[in-house]
């Protein structure tokens, strides 16, 4: 017998207040996690190590934690039972490639572009495939309608991206690294979707966490290895400072916050509160603490700008509903 899955919960407008307030902040968390993994990128001089000292560290964290807590052991129970009475599909368990792709990019992206415009590059990638992850009702929200103001949301972003890099314009192989990011973000909102799934049949955020994590793991595990062939291994790790090392850990918030909140809020208005949180949180941290890169130009204050309006015409509708 086909079973159904439940209908998506009521939503009020506290609850999607909070639950956009929950991605702004995750989005902040990605900024920072960027410009951590990009700067053990620099030091260990390895971009897919850099992504897996990150990826195998939240790994580990949640291996221990998950079983600790009881609502952990329960969610996992809970997940084995859907596999096996098919309320959720096994490809519905390995959002994490998409998770390690993007660590992967931040070390081989940020040390050249800055956080800023990996961050608009990311948010290009990330708003125009929620439109069609939420058209297709792939996230345990159901489908969503794709509107004018959603659809122009999307164009400005990749407009913002254009501007964004203007200054590349003379420099081919910075533009290049840019679609990698740019690509990272396509792959966010299935990802996000997809983790939805496994947190509503685990009834728990953690145990989403933990599956995206081992599938990521074991994609940069492949990486690390195919790379270790051509290049070797790090002949050390970085002795410090210990802030290089917490990037998993954000990965985790930024991770279990989007799986506890896109059911409630959807994929596409997920992304967007991610994408103000991002877009901020990166000018930010290249304004204070720039990088190689440089300070943000004013073509990437521009593009930044112009992101944020672009979350604002897209959001309208979620309003209005």
């Amino acid at each position: 017998m086909t079973r159904t899955a439940p209908l998506p919960p009521a939503v009020t407008a506290g609850r999607r207040l909070v639950g956009v307030v929950l991605a702004v902040t995750s989005g902040v968390a990605l900024a920072v996690q960027s410009r951590i993994n990009g700067e053990l990128s620099v030091r260990l001089d390895d971009p897919i190590g850099a992504a897996l000292i990150s990826f195998g560290s939240g790994l580990l964290l949640l291996t221990v934690l998950v079983p600790l807590l009881p609502a952990g052991r329960a969610g996992l129970r809970h997940l084995r039972d859907g596999l096996r009475d098919r309320r959720i599909r096994p490809w519905q368990c390995i959002g994490g490639m998409c998770g390690g792709f993007l660590v992967a990019t931040q070390g081989l992206t940020v040390p050249t572009l800055g956080v800023a415009v990996f961050i608009v590059a990311v948010v290009a990638g990330q708003s125009s495939s929620s439109l069609m992850v939420d058209r297709a009702g792939a996230g345990p929200a159901g489908p969503q309608p794709v509107t004018v103001p959603r659809l122009a949301g999307a164009i400005l972003t990749v407009c913002a991206v254009l501007i964004a890099v203007g200054d590349r314009i003379g420099h081919p192989s910075a533009l290049a690294l840019a679609v990698l990011p740019l690509l990272a973000g396509l792959g966010i909102a299935w990802q996000q979707a997809i983790n939805g799934h496994v947190r509503v049949v685990s009834g728990s955020a953690m145990v989403a966490g933990l599956v995206n994590f081992v599938t990521g793991t074991a994609v940069l595990l492949l990486a690390f290895a195919a790379s270790a062939l051509l290049r070797g291994v790090p002949s050390h790790l970085p002795a410090g400072p210990w802030w290089l090392y917490v990037g998993g850990t954000l990965g985790i918030v930024f991770i279990a916050v989007g799986a506890a909140v896109v059911r409630t809020i959807g994929v596409l208005l997920l992304g967007l509160g991610m994408i103000a949180g991002q877009v901020t949180g990166a000018l930010l941290i290249d304004a204070l603490l720039p990088a190689g890169a440089g300070t943000p130009g004013w073509n990437t204050v521009l593009g930044a700008a112009l992101t944020l309006l672009a979350v604002g015409v897209a959001v309208v509708p979620a309003r209005r509903s």
